[in-house]
């Protein structure tokens, strides 16, 4: 009779396991389909973008979900100037906005920035020579982006009925300086005295098979957010929290109103900001690993009352150092080694001239010690253009000098 009763109730229960699952080939469709050549990188305020965006609201309007732009659209639009700096001809984005009402009194956001670099043009490219290469950004944030349409999907047709509404927002602009974000919180189409909480996914596809961690940066915004996610934390998903609010996505717009923020990132890597990020690079599996992170943090403080906001202090992804020289490296902030992980080498800069290599752990830049990526930066202030500086790095289990020309 025990083994009768516990098979029915994994067939009784098997829907709602089914459910809960996130459909990894639907993520793989997604970033095909938004990191493709024929988007050409969506560029801010470009026609790819705007091919994107048409994507984005497609996938909505699939969900049946309530457009939450302006004039009754999916979309909001909003002015910048292109150009690397902003000195460039004037230009029309947009974000993409969708509400699913379940009638509840607190809404959760789930944000990810859906435009890149475009042809290379616009600045931020870590190529040696950027122009008229399409940058798909299939990680950044082609993968947010899946992630953010995937949770729609699992939302919208959970049999469950949560207890809180969700705004799916789709950021443009992110790339140029948070400028959809920064529009969003300015120009707000909902109430932002009714949002809970806000979570951003940006650049959740390259989850390393090998370390199995995500990095959770927001996590001193609400007292609730570090046990949390320390018992989330398994060996299969580990999790390395951050507890600034403010950081170089958007989820630092939300902060800035006195929001509880997460933000997801499974880490750099040498394909950042480089042609070479496209969709057969990523980490399908570690993708859905994230959602269901997320699905977990949503679930658990689906019955509790409205988060408590608290301010937090700045950290050294957010925080740039007044240097005017650069090493051209990608730093780690998943690493958890004292000194700076290097996950990638740009070419033609003074790292790669001088020997540094992806994988090497700085752990001396001239006469300054590095314990992490804050004192690397502080570090890198100190130096001029021109000058020469010995670096120590460890590589392997050796200690090794070079000399660096900045």
């Amino acid at each position: 009779m025990k083994k009768k009763t516990t098979i029915l109730i994994l067939l009784f229960s098997l829907p709602l396991i089914l459910a809960a699952q996130f459909n990894q080939p639907q993520i793989r469709s997604h970033i095909k389909i938004l990191a493709s050549d024929s988007l050409q990188g969506r560029g801010t305020g470009t026609e790819g973008e705007r091919m994107a965006a048409s994507y984005v609201e497609s996938q909505f309007k699939k969900l049946k979900l309530r457009p939450m732009g302006t004039n009754g659209s999916f979309y909001q639009e909003f002015p910048f100037r292109g150009g690397a700096h902003g000195e460039g001809e004037p230009g029309t984005a947009r974000n993409v906005i969708a509400f699913l009402d379940n009638k509840a009194p607190y809404t959760i956001i789930i944000g990810a920035h859906y435009d890149h670099l475009g042809l290379g043009m616009q600045g931020g490219s870590l190529d040696a020579n950027p122009k008229d290469k399409i940058h798909n950004g299939a990680d950044d944030n082609a993968s947010g982006t899946a992630g953010a349409l995937e949770l729609a999907r699992y939302l919208a047709t959970n049999r469950k009925k949560e207890k809180h509404n969700f705004l799916f927002i789709l950021f443009s602009g992110e790339e140029m300086g948070l400028l959809g974000s920064k529009y969003f919180t300015e120009h707000p189409t909902y109430d932002l005295a009714k949002v809970n909480f806000m979570i951003n996914m940006d650049m959740i596809g390259r989850l390393n098979p090998e370390t199995k961690t995500v990095v959770v940066n927001g996590t001193g915004t609400s007292p609730v957010w570090e046990p949390l996610l320390q018992s989330l934390a398994t060996e299969q998903l580990k999790i390395k929290t951050d507890s600034s609010g403010i950081g170089p996505s958007d989820h630092t717009s939300f902060y800035l109103k006195n929001i509880p923020v997460l933000h997801f990132f499974t880490g750099s890597h040498g394909d950042y900001h480089k042609p070479s990020d496209d969709w057969d690079k990523i980490n399908y599996e570690g993708a859905v690993a994230v959602l269901n992170l997320i699905r977990q943090v949503i679930e658990a403080l689906d019955a509790q009352p409205k988060l408590q906001f608290l301010k937090t202090k700045s950290n050294a992804m957010a925080v740039r150092s007044p240097f005017k020289v650069t090493l051209g490296v990608m730093p780690s902030y998943s690493s958890s080694e004292p000194g700076l992980k290097v996950d990638g080498v740009t070419e033609g800069r003074p790292a790669q001239k001088a020997g540094i290599q992806a994988g090497d752990l700085i752990i001396q830049l001239g006469p300054y010690e590095i314990k992490d990526v804050q004192s690397y930066m502080e570090a890198l202030g100190k130096f001029e253009k021109g000058q020469k500086a010995e670096v120590k790095v460890k590589r392997g289990g050796e200690v090794i000098s070079l000399t660096v020309e900045f």
